[in-house]
């Protein structure tokens, strides 16, 4: 389980710096000039803070590994991380409308690839958490 860490450490910490590129990729200048400040404010503030909780697991699960598989506290927190995956995955599902993806190829193959890495996510962080 502990190279199953090390690569989710790798690719959380890609998935983290791939939010660098989310104002440009979403047109957020133009989407976000029609809202608040506060509102705009809070979706920049946001995915900063999202973007380094997946920095930080990843950074942990490269780092730490041996220390989450082998330790009672390193299971508890993998218990914790599960809960964040297991809540982002049923979001893939039950927070974003269908519409968005649905007789659309790219976004399609987006949606099925991310719900994929939200199911590997949350699988591996339960075994390691329940072994």
């Amino acid at each position: 389980m502990e190279l199953h860490l090390k690569l989710i450490g790798c690719i959380l910490i890609a998935l983290s710096m791939m939010h660098i590129n989310f104002p440009k990729k979403f047109s957020w200048t133009e989407e976000f000039s029609r809202v608040s400040l506060l509102n705009r404010q809070m979706m920049y503030v946001h995915t900063f803070f999202i973007a380094l909780v997946v920095f930080l697991i990843g950074v942990l699960c490269l780092t730490s590994s041996k220390e989450l598989v082998q330790t009672d506290l390193g299971k508890r927190i993998c218990f914790g991380i599960f809960i964040f995956w297991f809540a982002r995955l049923l979001t893939q599902f039950f927070g974003y409308s269908a519409q968005l993806w649905k007789d659309k190829r790219y976004e399609t193959t987006v949606h099925v690839v991310i719900s994929i890495l939200w199911v590997y996510l949350s699988v591996v962080f339960l075994i390691v958490a329940m072994n």
